[in-house]
Formats: structure tokens, C-alpha cells, sequence
């Protein structure tokens, strides 16, 4: 059965909406049915219907959306919506498709504030309805691998994990003409943090998925190398976790010459793994006092949950949208009732608001730990 599918944001130019697009309709689970894609009503519209959606269905915003929908037969009703939209806006959006009765997907972070997250995490239990938040580098197979792995006692204890996201985009600062940084830096729209709101979740919730540990406490220093910008553009952090490990991140913008760099590593007592975002297909795991082994994507050695997320035949390339497909596909099968988990959570949004709200509070006491 494919499902119908809506989305908020994500419109003509936008560097999210189109892997979403595309990631979405991989496996034939979902069909684009409606949209609102632009502050522009206009453009909106117009977008909407270049993309196939018929124009009953073709919204100039997200509440013109909600109303028409909500009034809808339940067989016609959107069975998933996805939220691309500015920071700012991810609360409000949220909560009001979920009190209405909306399975949601929304873009990191889920909101701006702890107590909304928190909200809306009461919100999805009391509805029922599923809330997930786009991590979508949790969607490589080999990122499953290592989360297997860990589960399963192959590095033994965790001790450390060592992540960075750091890339060079936004070293010129020319966030005064440039759309897709400028709003990264106003508080306004990106609140009280810029890269790690936007990239430093990403590092941190990478590590709490492989090691299945909950971040505790944040210690951290945030720069700007960019003096006339409000919010931080490179920042350090260091980590508690629940389950005794401990770790490190660094996330920049600054970063010159650097093109995505999301790289991990996590240390156990029996070995130790390392992903890069950059190059996905590999995972490379250090067993303790033997060499090092390169563990490739959709190898028969895999465990089943990492080997299912292959699509292709081993040594050949695959990358980020399928990393996004494996999401709606989970969230496909959790719509269905066909199985339960395996895609970022509410909760997991509402544990990363509170890693940003502690690493902006420990930059402000000048790098002491702060709680979550």
C-alpha cells in the first residue's frame, strides 16, 4: 500500500526538500499528495503543482494546509508529513498536525526550546501518532553496523567516542548575501545556536545512536571566526554519557577546504570503529592487538539490521538518500504497523535540544559541565 505523503518547506532552491523528495519515493511506500513549499503563497502553489500535486492540493501555507486536509475523509487523509522548514517554525508546525491527528517528520532540530520539545514529546505519546526527527546520517548501513555491533559486546565496554562535523562553507561570510547561511546566524530563526544546533546535533546524535547511551553532561567553548556574526561558527565540546563513556566533538563552518566532514570514532574495551560520512560504504573496525579490517556495505557479514539497508551490490557507490530512504521506509512500516522503531524519535530531538541548550549554557560559564 503506498501512503500519502505531504510536505511543509522544502521548495524550489531548497538544499533539503529534494532528498527528502526523492528518498521518500526510492522504495514506491509514499506518494507526494500535497504540499506548501514556499513563504511565497504564490510560488508555493505554483512549485506544488510542478511537482505533480494536483491543485485542490497545492497550499499557499502550512495552515491554509492543515485546515484542508484535517477536513478530509480518513481515506483521504495524509498518512505522513514532513516538516523542512526554518527552525523557528518547527514547533508550531509540529504540534498542530500532531494534536490534529498527523504522523510527523520534521527536519533537525525539533524545536527551538526544551519545554517545546519536551511538549511535543507528550503530545506524540498522548496521540499516539508518530513524531520522528530527520538524523538521517542514522540511515547508512554502515553507521547500522556499528550500532550492531556495539549492541551486540563486539568492542566491549565503551570508553570514548570521538566525533566532528566540520565544514568550510561558510568561512568567506557572506551571510549578508547569502540565503543559506544568513538565517543559520539570526537568532531569530535559528535561536540560540548556529553550527551546533545545525551540525553538532548530528555528531552527538550519532554517537548516543551507535553506543545506545544517553549524553549526561556538556562541557564546551564556542567561537566566532566570523566576529560580525551573533551566534557561534566553530565550537568544541566534551561529553558524559549515561553508560560511563565518555567523548569529544568538533563542529565548524570555518573549517576551509573541508566539504562535509562528519567523521566518528568510538573506543571499547575489545577494538575500535571509525565511519565517515564521505566515504559511507566502509566501516573500519580494530579488533584490540589485531590489524585493522575494512567492513563493506551489503556484505554477507553484516548483521541482518545494517544488511538490509544496502540496496545495491557490495562496491557500489550509495550515499545519503538512501541513508533518507531507510527512514521513510521504517516510518513506512511503523505507519503500517508492521514493525516498531528504527528511525530517530522524538525523544531523540528532545535530547539534543537540551545537548544545544547545556553546550550554549557551559559556553556562557565559561566551560563548565552542564547538565542536560
Amino acid at each position: 500500500m503506498t501512503l500519502r505523503w505531504g510536505m511543509i518547506g522544502g521548495g524550489h532552491g531548497s538544499q533539503i526538500g529534494e532528498p527528502h523528495r526523492i528518498a521518500a519515493r526510492i522504495d514506491g511506500l509514499f506518494s507526494l499528495t500535497a504540499g506548501a513549499f514556499d513563504i511565497d503563497a504564490q510560488k508555493g502553489r505554483q512549485f506544488a503543482q510542478e511537482l505533480g500535486i494536483a491543485p485542490t492540493r497545492s497550499y499557499g501555507d502550512w495552515k491554509e494546509m492543515l485546515a484542508a486536509e484535517k477536513a478530509l475523509p480518513s481515506d483521504q487523509r495524509l498518512d505522513l508529513i514532513t516538516i523542512a522548514t526554518p527552525n523557528s517554525t518547527h514547533y508550531e508546525i509540529t504540534k498542530a498536525f500532531l494534536e490534529a491527528g498527523f504522523n510527523v517528520l520534521c527536519e533537525k532540530p525539533l524545536t527551538m526550546e526544551i519545554a517545546e520539545a519536551e511538549e511535543l514529546c507528550r503530545i506524540a505519546a498522548k496521540s499516539g501518532k508518530i513524531c520522528g526527527v530527520n538524523f538521517g546520517y542514522s540511515g547508512y548501513p554502515m553507521t547500522i553496523q556499528a550500532r550492531e555491533m556495539i549492541k551486540h559486546g563486539d568492542l566491549g565496554d565503551i570508553r570514548v567516542v570521538v566525533a566532528e562535523f566540520a565544514h568550510g562553507f561558510h568561512a568567506i561570510g557572506d551571510d549578508a548575501t547569502n540565503p543559506r547561511a544568513r538565517w543559520r546566524y539570526d537568532p531569530a530563526q535559528a535561536g540560540i545556536s548556529a553550527i551546533v544546533a545545525d551540525c553538532g546535533i548530528h555528531a552527538m546524535h550519532m554517537a548516543e545512536f551507535m553506543t545506545g547511551q544517553r549524553i549526561t553532561d556538556i562541557a564546551a567553548h564556542f567561537d566566532r571566526g566570523v566576529a560580525t556574526r551573533q551566534l557561534e561558527d566553530d565550537a568544541i565540546l566534551a561529553l558524559r554519557f549515561d553508560g560511563k563513556a565518555v567523548g569529544r566533538v568538533w563542529t565548524s563552518a570555518i573549517a576551509t577546504g573541508s566539504m562535509h566532514g562528519f567523521n566518528i570514532r568510538v573506543f571499547g574495551s575489545k577494538g575500535g570503529l571509525r565511519w565517515s560520512q564521505e566515504f559511507p560504504n566502509q566501516l573500519f573496525w580494530s579488533p584490540i592487538n589485531q590489524p585493522t579490517q575494512t567492513l563493506e556495505r551489503s556484505a554477507s557479514y553484516l548483521y541482518p539490521a545494517a544488511a538490509e539497508g544496502g540496496r545495491v551490490a557490495v562496491g557500489h557507490a550509495e550515499g545519503m538518500l538512501i541513508a533518507f530512504a531507510n527512514i521513510y521506509r521504517a516510518l513506512s512500516r511503523n505507519i503500517k504497523g508492521e514493525a516498531k522503531g528504527g528511525f530517530p524519535t522524538v525523544e531523540d530531538g528532545a535530547n539534543m535540544v537540551r545537548a544545544v541548550h547545556a553546550a550554549v549554557k557551559s559556553d556562557q560559564a565559561e566551560g563548565a559541565w552542564k547538565a542536560l
